[in-house]
């Protein structure tokens, strides 16, 4: 089914020949009406760039921005389609609420323009950035993305910044306008690191689930993590108060009802065969991370495992495709 011989070099990834027909899910572009990689007002401690080599950040900029060297990557690895959103911290990362309702549309219409419309747009498909510091605007938004733009979902990169000492949470009832919209519209929201995971236990004990029933979440990094906790977690609340959570099912099972998961910055044959496992093959997707990881690094990797033809091609584009309606 897979292998669990983790190639020893560099080399192998890349010696590996590339598999065409890979979509790739959690790819990221920033753009020119907002530096995405930055809060606003800039905040050192809210950001990752700030912290990394000063040559590996220059090169993420660059390939934040480089279409044409982004396409090239992706022939070189095999990936005929890429599903790109906004980097992190995005939209949540705007202090002011008004500032972050203007400024997502203007973002979504310049991925549009330049992604959907423009010379490579057969190879890209688009997740929507909304400002869920309010979350009416951010459901009105979410709609105009799907149906009037065509994007494939919304992105959020977890909690949203009100103001330089308060966070918002998606589970706080404030939020809830939104994920109304997001069930009707049959969309999926996108959720970011390790802090995706606290976001993803709040989200299913405060009862989300059970009220829209429908929704259709996405975690990237072969489920944060959430995969090796789940027992667990399902093992102790069941000694809890009732009153202490709204959920109605355990958390495994909303896991297998509501949620997938991408393999994006993974490279490790283990991690992918738990999350294989604990999710199943029909809700797991290959993903690279460009340009925080290398396109041919994380697809020489998938293309050296083990896998039969069936499984390689739903997580390799399958499943995405399904999932997104990828035509």
């Amino acid at each position: 089914m897979y292998s669990t011989t983790i190639p020893s070099s560099r080399a192998t990834f890349y010696s590996a020949a590339p598999r065409a027909n890979k979509i790739a899910l959690e790819e990221a572009i920033s753009t020119t009406v907002f530096d995405a990689t930055n809060t606003l007002p800039p905040t050192a401690i809210a950001a990752e760039l700030p912290y990394v080599e000063p040559a590996y950040g220059k090169d993420v900029h660059k390939r934040l921005e480089d279409i044409d060297a982004r396409v090239l990557a992706m022939d070189k690895a095999g990936i005929r389609l890429t599903v790109l959103s906004l980097t992190m911290p995005g939209i949540e990362g705007i202090f002011d609420p008004q500032v972050a309702a203007d400024l997502a549309p203007k973002v979504n219409d310049e991925m549009y323009n330049l992604y959907a419309k423009g010379d490579h747009a057969e190879r890209f498909r688009l997740l929507g950035s909304v400002a869920m510091q309010k979350p009416e605007a951010a459901a009105e938004e979410a709609e105009r993305c799907i149906r009037s733009l065509g994007f494939v979902g919304i992105l959020i990169n977890a909690f949203s910044n009100i103001g330089p000492d308060k966070v918002q949470y998606l589970d706080e009832e404030v939020c809830e306008p939104f994920w109304a919209k997001m069930e009707t519209l049959d969309a999926h929201a996108w959720g970011f690191g390790a802090e995706t995971a606290v976001h993803v236990i709040r989200l299913i004990v405060s009862g989300l689930f059970d009220r829209h029933p429908r929704l259709k979440i996405i975690i990237g990094h072969c489920g944060e993590g959430i995969p090796f906790s789940l027992g667990r977690i399902d093992h102790r609340i069941r000694h809890f108060k009732p009153s202490n959570y709204k959920c109605k099912l355990t958390l495994q099972e909303y896991w297998h009802q509501n949620f997938w998961v991408s393999t994006a910055g993974v490279m490790s044959n283990a991690t992918f065969a738990d999350a294989l496992r604990s999710t199943g093959v029909d809700r797991i997707m290959w993903s690279a991370d460009y340009p925080y990881e290398d396109y041919g690094e994380m697809g020489g990797w998938f293309d050296a495992l083990e896998l039969n033809p069936v499984m390689r091609a739903k997580v390799g584009w399958e499943n995405a495709r399904k999932l997104l309606k990828i035509t």
